[in-house]
């Protein structure tokens, strides 16, 4: 892939809108290219500056009152309570704005940019892993192994815990980058599936699990704990999926 192409892509890799097989060529090219490297950069900054920053101004006291009359005119009743023209037209004219700000800089009122985008990259990697052959640095069925494998590679621990009595066997885990975090990549079995379980940390509170939209066929669980933020990749159903990340949840390490 040249830059060209890749220029080309980067739009609608920012919006999930990509197949596995391009968001795979699109990454290698990326990891390669500083300059397209940075416009991806650059996009993603423009979407949390769009998402963060409030777009509000106060209208002029004269255009208010401009506004209000003409409103009430169209209505067929005079502007004589103030109250009832002030707020009557507030309400429709900042509801009229919102929408029209919300769509026109989301173009996605399901879901927010900013899950969509994480969505997409953790699922990019679970496809990476298996497609690349690198699922596991370390290979393991034993939680006491693995944990440690993780010192010193990163700056937290990530908690580890042995799920093969409810079918779903820890057998490893690698390092991994989402985020912009280096995170742990926690690989278990179910079955013939394979299942990523990302985690690294986050300063947010605890949110329970909340299935996302599957992308590209595959299904993600996230949710947050103990400083912790989870994301359960697979192939798996998602009803099986939900009770690999319960089981999770209510085992110990």
């Amino acid at each position: 892939m040249n830059c060209e192409q890749a220029k080309r892509l980067i739009q609608p890799y920012a919006d999930g809108e990509l197949d596995a097989a391009s968001i795979l060529e699109l990454e290698s090219h990326l990891r390669e290219c500083p300059a397209c490297a940075q416009m991806r950069l650059d996009l993603r900054g423009l979407q949390k500056a769009i998402r963060q920053d409030a777009l509000f101004y106060a209208a002029p006291k004269q255009l208010r009152q401009s506004l209000a009359a003409e409103l009430c005119a169209r209505a067929g009743a005079p502007p004589t309570r103030k109250f009832w023209s002030w707020h009557w037209w507030s309400a429709a004219a900042t509801g009229a704005a919102v929408a029209c700000v919300v769509i026109f800089l989301t173009g996605d009122l399901d879901r927010p940019p900013a899950q969509q985008l994480l969505a997409q990259a953790v699922v990019s990697s679970h496809i990476r892993s298996l497609m690349a052959n690198h699922a596991l640095d370390v290979i393991s069925t034993d939680q006491h192994t693995v944990k440690p494998w993780f010192n010193g590679k990163l700056d937290f621990s990530p908690p580890v815990k042995d799920l093969s009595a409810a079918g779903f066997p820890l057998i490893g885990g690698r390092l991994d980058y989402l985020d912009s975090h280096a995170v742990a990549a926690l690989v278990f079995q179910r079955h013939q599936h394979i299942i990523n379980l990302f985690i690294w940390p986050v300063h947010e509170s605890d949110a329970k699990p909340f299935a996302v939209a599957p992308i590209q066929g595959y299904h993600s669980i996230h949710w947050s704990a103990a400083g912790m933020t989870f994301w359960a990749v697979s192939d798996l159903n998602q009803k099986e999926l939900m009770e690999f990340v319960q089981t999770f949840e209510s085992g110990s390490n």
